[in-house]
């Protein structure tokens, strides 16, 4: 039983302590939805989606990449997996200090000093180079051609841009409660007083504690929530009305602008890079 109280198979981690090189790559082809419980390793690991919506949740945050997006998690940082039915992924555990440039950024970009996740935009290049390194032994020579190309795909790591699909969680304990409630039930229509006074708080307090836990507003950190939650629909080729009403939208044509507005595409064009059916490009 996943965190969320969903049914998801427990997966169980790789029996391994140090990597044999720089780069260590696994495959994985799921089947059916699963998770792997709370835990921390002392590399970096980069998960990517080439099928499916792979979640990652941590205390400060959760995390979600749609097909070919990446999801970033700093060494040391506690965090669980979530995968959506029929999910696609490879994911390369990297020595600390592989990538700089994005090691640093995952340290430092946290409001309060802590590393973060973030979920990356994977281009076409990363990708095949990618697909390309899984394929290499698990002690390819690092002198060789095998280590030039994941010295290349190391630079090219380097620079990926993040993409918006992460909600900040609050660790106020009431606020917790809330936000809680809201992504198990995303079409919840309660008013932030209502909201508020269920958890025995005026709406100011909530609204300021809100910002201060998330940097964002409670009314944006809500869209956010609605639509994360609707790229597992999406990416299962739901209709785009269906998906605006689970989450809570009256009307396709609000749901789409505020995708639009939140993500910089709309829900066609952020999932067309999925695969066709039958397909994984990373294979």
């Amino acid at each position: 039983m996943s965190p969320n109280g969903q049914a998801h198979l427990e997966r169980v981690l790789p029996d391994i302590t140090t990597l044999p090189r720089p780069v260590y790559a696994r495959v994985e082809a799921l089947h059916q939805p699963s998770w792997v419980r709370e835990h921390a390793h002392p590399w970096v690991q980069l998960s990517f989606a080439t099928r499916g919506v792979l979640g990652v949740r941590t205390r400060q945050g959760s995390y979600l990449a749609p097909p070919q997006r990446a999801i970033w998690v700093p060494p040391g940082l506690m965090h669980s997996v979530v995968t959506t039915e029929r999910t696609q992924m490879r994911s390369l555990y990297l020595r600390p200090g592989a990538v700089p440039a994005l090691e640093a950024a995952a340290g430092a970009e946290d409001a309060k000093g802590a590393a973060r996740c973030r979920v990356l935009g994977v281009t076409p290049l990363v990708r095949e180079l990618i697909r390309a390194v899984t394929r290499l032994p698990v002690e390819y020579d690092e002198a060789g051609p095998d280590g030039r190309l994941v010295a290349v795909l190391l630079d090219q790591l380097g620079m990926l841009q993040e993409v918006r699909f992460s909600l900040p969680l609050p660790a106020d304990e009431r606020l917790a409660a809330v936000s809680a409630e809201l992504e198990a039930n995303p079409d919840d229509q309660r008013t932030l007083t209502e909201l508020a006074g269920g958890a025995g708080l005026s709406a100011r307090t909530m609204t300021r504690l809100f910002l201060r836990d998330t940097g964002l507003s409670f009314r944006a950190w809500r869209r956010r929530l609605r639509l994360l939650k609707s790229l597992n629909g999406l990416e299962a080729g739901e209709s785009v009305t269906k998906v605006a009403l689970d989450c809570g939208y009256n009307s396709t044509s609000a749901f789409i602008a505020a995708f639009r507005r939140e993500f910089g595409a709309t829900p066609r064009e952020a999932m067309q890079a999925q695969p066709s059916a039958g397909q994984d490009p990373a294979q």
